[in-house]
């Protein structure tokens, strides 16, 4: 640059001499012509040939100063130039600050990496470690998942059957579930039934006795018919029995059982009549040929009677009967069901 502008300088000053030396030719030339005489034709001509070279000076100098004007045009354009990279350098100045600022901060920061990359080196080998007995441990399950699978496909197929025999067994459960309400429905009802059927028992009474005859031993033979008192009385629901009398009276109008059982242990005739309001309706007994040789016979009956009709036992004349403390001979009742 700084040459540039030297030879620019130079070029300035030759063209301001030859501007003064043209001049002071041109001045001088006329001043010859006006003095010199015609004749000196020699002399003329060297002047013509002076003037011819001045003449070409004054081209080249023209051609010099457009150069000078063109090379004005570039140094300007070479100033802009600089001026642009001028700012370009503080610019890239300022990067370069801003970068060393930057590269301050990197190298801490790689140095911190640093020693996070040696940390994290130390736990990569500790993970390598890890892996690799996670690598086992994941070979052991997939072996095991391996036999789970084969053991799953089993279950599958067990379980389609059972799937299958869920859905006979849910159909099933569903008709038990209407055929349980239906038996609920009955049952229910039943339930009523029975509730009206316990009220109307505890309604109707109840009637039922046990006795035995006595003590005493044997009784007879008589000469007359006596009638038989069971004094020993074990049950006597609903007092229809009277062991002072011997005589049992319906207390309702039913149907009724009745039972009795002779002993006897002597020879001679064993036996009782049975009477339903002082008329007899049955007579049983036995012939015992030896004495001390037990008899037994046992009869019942079933009779339908209305309220106040009374049953007894007769002891007829000339037969005996025995008991005693083991309650031999026995007479009992109850009432089936009321008309």
């Amino acid at each position: 640059m700084r040459v540039v502008v030297g030879l620019l300088l130079l070029l300035l000053g030759l063209c301001g001499s030859g501007a003064q030396g043209e001049a002071g030719g041109l001045g001088e030339v006329a001043e010859i012509n006006q003095n010199t005489d015609p004749k000196d034709a020699a002399e003329e001509s060297t002047e013509q040939t002076t003037e011819q070279t001045t003449s070409d000076i004054w081209t080249e100098l023209r051609a010099l100063r457009d150069m000078v004007v063109e090379l004005n045009v570039h140094v300007e354009l070479l100033q802009r130039e600089n001026s642009d990279l001028q700012t370009r350098l503080s610019s890239s100045e300022s990067r370069i600050d801003q970068l060393e600022t930057e590269n301050a901060v990197q190298a801490t920061e790689l140095t911190s990496l640093g020693t996070r990359l040696t940390a994290t080196e130390s736990k990569t080998s500790d993970l390598e470690k890890e892996n690799a007995d996670l690598q086992t441990r994941l070979s052991s399950s997939e072996s095991r998942i391996d036999q789970l699978e084969r053991e799953n496909a089993v279950q599958a197929t067990e379980l389609v059957s059972l799937e299958s025999r869920l859905t006979s067994s849910e159909s099933k459960t569903s008709d038990l579930e209407k055929e349980n309400a239906d038996l609920q429905t009955r049952l229910s009802s039943s339930e009523s039934r029975i509730d009206q059927l316990e009220r109307e028992n505890a309604e109707k009474p109840k009637v039922a006795f046990y006795t035995a005859l006595t003590d005493a031993g044997q009784l007879g033979p008589y000469n007359t018919d006596i009638t038989l008192k069971y004094s020993k009385v074990f049950t006597n629901i609903g007092n229809a029995y009277n062991p002072s009398t011997g005589f049992f009276t319906a207390p309702v109008k039913g149907v009724y059982y009745l039972q009795f059982t002779v002993f006897g242990c002597s020879a001679g005739h064993i036996g009782v009549r049975v009477y339903k309001n002082n008329q007899r309706i049955m007579h049983n007994w036995e012939h015992n040929n030896n004495d001390y040789f037990p008899e037994y016979f046992t009869n019942s009956l079933v009779l339908e009677l209305t309220a106040g009709d009374e049953i007894h036992l007769v002891l007829p004349s000339g037969h005996s009967i025995y008991d005693n403390s083991d309650n031999y001979s026995t007479f009992s009742g109850s009432l089936l069901f009321t008309l």
